[in-house]
C-alpha cells in the first residue's frame, strides 16, 4: 500500500519530535533493531508450530544463514529493478533474518554496534587493509 502525503508528514513530525526530546536532555530511545532482537530472543525455545522465529531457530544456523542469503538476493534484485517500496520490504526481511541468525549464534547486537563504533571515522580503505593484513 502506497504511503500518502499525510502519512509521510506524520512520520516526519514523529522524527522531529524524537530529535527534540533528545535535544531537551531526554533519554535516547532503544533502537528498533535492539527491540526486534529482544523479541527474537524471547522466542528461543518456543514451540516451532506456533512461532515462525522459533521454527527458524530450531532449524539451526546453517538453514538460517541460507535464508539470510535468499533475503539478501531478493533485496539485491529489488535494488537493481529500482523498486524502492519492495526494497524497503526486502530490507526489513533481511534485517529480521540477520538478527535471528545473530540470536541463534548468541551474538548480541551491542557487539556489532561496538564494532561499527570502532570503525567510525576510519577510512574504509584503511580498515579493509588492516583486516587483510592481519
Amino acid at each position: 500500500m502506497a504511503k500518502t502525503k499525510g502519512s509521510k508528514k506524520k512520520a516526519a513530525k514523529s522524527k522531529k519530535a524524537r530529535a527534540r526530546e533528545l535535544a531537551e536532555g531526554g533519554e535516547p530511545p532503544v533502537h528498533m533493531l535492539d527491540r526486534l532482537y529482544a523479541t527474537i530472543e524471547s522466542r528461543r525455545g518456543a514451540d516451532p508450530s506456533t512461532s515462525y522465529t522459533a521454527k527458524l531457530m530450531a532449524r539451526g544456523p546453517h538453514k538460517l544463514a541460507q535464508k539470510l542469503g535468499e533475503e539478501a538476493t531478493e533485496a539485491v534484485i529489488e535494488a537493481i529493478k529500482g523498486d524502492k517500496e519492495k526494497l524497503i520490504a526486502e530490507s526489513a526481511d533481511l534485517l529480521y533474518h540477520l538478527l535471528a541468525l545473530w540470536a541463534t549464534l548468541r551474538i548480541e547486537p551491542a557487539d556489532v554496534w561496538d564494532e561499527l563504533a570502532r570503525r567510525e571515522g576510519v577510512s574504509g580503505l584503511a580498515e579493509k587493509a588492516a583486516r587483510d593484513g592481519a
